[in-house]
């Protein structure tokens, strides 16, 4: 019998997200985007085959977009996942904690 797993996107983003490299490449696209050749010259430890490698993984998760122009591939960031990872799992912890907050205050004062 064999067992198949299904990831879903939000697994892809977890997993894309774990690599501290994954997640330095995002922070480079965070404030413009970057070519690939930009983005390997930012990281010169990393020979283009890893580079590449590690942007086929943030794309297979929707976390980065290209758009080739020419030769060139441009490589933009793409938070909305992340976004949607907040809103399920930060957010309401975070409604939850700011609500406590304010009862706490409220019996401090009153």
């Amino acid at each position: 019998m064999s067992s198949v797993t299904h990831e879903t996107a939000e697994d892809l983003v977890f997993k894309a997200l774990a690599a501290p490299v994954r997640r330095a490449i995002l922070d480079v696209l965070r404030d413009n985007p970057q070519t690939t050749g930009e983005l390997c010259a930012r990281f010169p430890d990393l020979d283009r085959c890893t580079v590449m490698q590690h942007l086929k993984v943030l794309e297979g998760a929707d976390l980065v977009l290209t758009r080739k122009v020419g030769r060139v591939r441009w490589n933009y960031l793409n938070a909305l996942p992340i976004r949607d990872i907040h809103e399920r799992w930060i957010g309401p912890y975070a409604a939850h904690a700011v609500d406590l907050l304010a009862r706490m205050k409220a019996e401090i004062e009153g």
